[in-house]
């Protein structure tokens, strides 16, 4: 009988690098996740009206972990230089030398094809809206070093989903799909500057460009204008709907959820911004509660 795995074992050690890919993926860390996950979900009720296609949705939700799995790995991949530098990042993974470059370009163009065969069995249309979401995805860890405009493009990015969604469930794309699309840029561009407000200083330092560096000491009011604006871009979405009372309710959560993050931003403590970009998870359930109750009690 042969003996026994040691802790430094091959099966150790596989599952010690398993993990590091967990990590790289951050499945440790599902924020990201939820936040791509919300306008996915708004996209695929309404286009549904309330009764999404389950291979849709089945397919949907997988490729929402799938893809924001790669982009984190791609993120990694293009700051492996800066992430050692900065407090809160140098632990990850690459920055920690636990996983290669190599290995994560393998790993990220691994979760890109298993996405991509989830996408084969939908409509031609989403195929090809999937390939222009794919340049959106791989091309937004980069921009940080061109622009200061970042956080416009990962909204494209998260956004893209929504038509998508509407191509899978509907075989179109309708102007309430794209009204709803530029709402998630506008939602992203919230969340993520308050995000980036969190590492400002490294980003100075570094020379890292984002729009808490962008807008400066007006980042607060320029946050809350673009917070009305995407009400006012979802209030848009639910006439265009058809949506009702709940729906509206579910904004009302939202608004004061807004309010909620203004207060924790207002000194502009790291930790405070990061609660206030935590914060939109719940933002993001609040719009599609509202969503689920009006097809549940005013079923068309």
């Amino acid at each position: 009988m042969p003996p026994p795995l040691t802790a430094r074992g091959p099966a150790h050690r596989l599952l010690s690098q398993l993990k590091e890919y967990a990590l790289l993926m951050r499945l440790d860390k599902p924020i990201g996740t939820l936040l791509l996950l919300w306008p996915t979900l708004w996209a695929l009720w309404i286009a549904g009206e309330g009764r999404p296609d389950p291979r849709v949705f089945l397919v949907f939700v997988a490729g929402v972990v799938l893809m924001r799995s790669a982009g984190c790995v791609m993120n990694d991949f293009a700051d492996r230089g800066i992430d050692p530098h900065v407090a809160r990042t140098r632990e990850r993974p690459l920055a920690r030398g636990a996983v290669s470059p190599l290995e994560a370009l393998l790993l990220a163009a691994a979760l890109g094809a298993i996405a991509f065969g989830l996408v084969l069995t939908m409509n031609r249309l989403t195929v090809l809206l999937a390939l222009a979401g794919a340049v959106l995805t791989i091309a937004y860890p980069f921009l940080k070093r061109f622009t200061h405009l970042p956080q416009v493009w990962l909204g494209a990015s998260f956004g893209w989903s929504v038509p998508m969604a509407f191509a899978a469930q509907t075989d179109s794309v309708p102007v309430l799909a794209w009204l709803m699309f530029i709402a998630v840029v506008l939602w992203a561009v919230v969340y993520d500057t308050m995000y980036a407000m969190v590492d400002r200083e490294d980003d100075l330092r570094l020379g890292v460009r984002s729009t808490a560096i962008l807008f400066g000491d007006a980042d607060r009011w320029i946050i809350a204008t673009v917070q009305s604006l995407l009400l006012v871009a979802l209030w848009l979405v639910g006439r265009q709907a058809g949506l009702g009372g709940w729906y509206l309710a579910g904004l009302g959560v939202a608004a004061a959820l807004s309010l909620w993050q203004q207060y924790l931003i207002r000194l502009r403590v790291p930790g405070d911004c990061f609660r206030a970009f935590l914060n939109n998870h719940h933002y993001g359930m609040a719009v599609f509660i509202g969503i689920v109750l009006h097809y549940t009690f005013h079923p068309a």
